[in-house]
């Protein structure tokens, strides 16, 4: 039998037949007949979510980190832009109601 060596190199990545077929456009029995003829087993599930790059859960969210400083130099440059360069910084008890919802 010939190989489709784009077949191949998706089953030797650990990809399911479905998976291939579905990238490739072909049917799942052409995937299944290369897979038999290089003699290697079907893809198991924990090969199949690291094939796949299934979603896992994502990072946790880093704190902001920002300085003192940063933060008024941004402050300045956020004012600047909207054109209110003198405008007083909202303090954290301002926000309180609105970071809560």
């Amino acid at each position: 039998m010939k190989v489709r060596a784009d077949i191949a190199a998706l089953i030797r990545e650990g990809h399911t037949n479905a998976s291939i077929a579905a990238r490739l456009n072909c049917g799942t029995t052409t995937v299944a007949r290369t897979r038999q003829a290089l003699r290697l087993p079907g893809a198991d599930k924990l090969h199949q979510l690291y094939a796949e790059a299934a979603p896992t859960r994502p990072e946790p969210a880093q704190p902001w980190g920002w300085t003192q400083q940063q933060q008024d130099d941004h402050w300045k440059a956020l004012c600047a832009s909207v054109g209110t360069p003198d405008a007083p910084r909202p303090t954290r008890t301002q926000n309180t109601p609105q970071n809560a919802a």
